[in-house]
């Protein structure tokens, strides 16, 4: 049996972009402006837990293990186009999973985004779920020196979150 006490049980999403003078520095500073740049970040593949509730960004204490789904992406070409973004699919009937979905390109967010966006569709059709709500976030930057654009779906913990400051 699952102890639900390990089922993250609220989520939110974020974006951030940012230029550095390395490829590590630019996605340091992104995840910063995402708000989460002092957490240890644990890759997940893309399932939001039944009964997830969105809430706005919370304070994570810092060091902590920080689940979540993203996408992320870095570029060296002065005036090239970058984007990162997410799509949640979250059921009507919330006793189901929902998906989250990641994708980033050498391109605007428009195109960036409408990927994402199909590709949870297309998630949620692959399991029967017709009845949904469906959410994303990106950002978009103009590279000039090295720049790193990220977008995430994070999970956390109503019972370790407390409102950002």
């Amino acid at each position: 049996m699952i102890d639900v006490r390990h089922v993250p049980d609220i989520h939110f999403l974020c974006a951030g972009a940012s230029e550095g003078r390395t490829e590590l520095t630019s996605f340091d500073g992104a995840l910063l402006k995402a708000g989460i740049g002092n957490t240890n970040l644990l890759k997940m593949s893309s399932i939001l837990p039944p009964f997830s509730e969105e809430v706005e960004a919370v304070a994570i204490p810092p060091g902590s293990f920080l689940p979540l789904a993203y996408a992320a992406i870095t570029s060296s070409e002065p005036g090239e186009t970058i984007s990162a973004a997410v799509a949640i699919a979250i059921p009507d009937d919330r006793s189901l999973n929902g998906v989250i979905m990641e994708h980033h390109n050498h391109a605007p967010l428009s195109y960036v985004e409408a990927r994402v966006r199909e590709m949870a569709e297309e998630a949620m059709a692959m399991r029967g779920v017709t009845k949904y709500t469906l959410k994303s976030r990106g950002i978009e930057a103009k590279v000039k020196h090295i720049a790193t654009a990220f977008a995430a779906v994070c999970l956390w913990y109503r019972d370790l979150a407390y409102p950002k400051r």
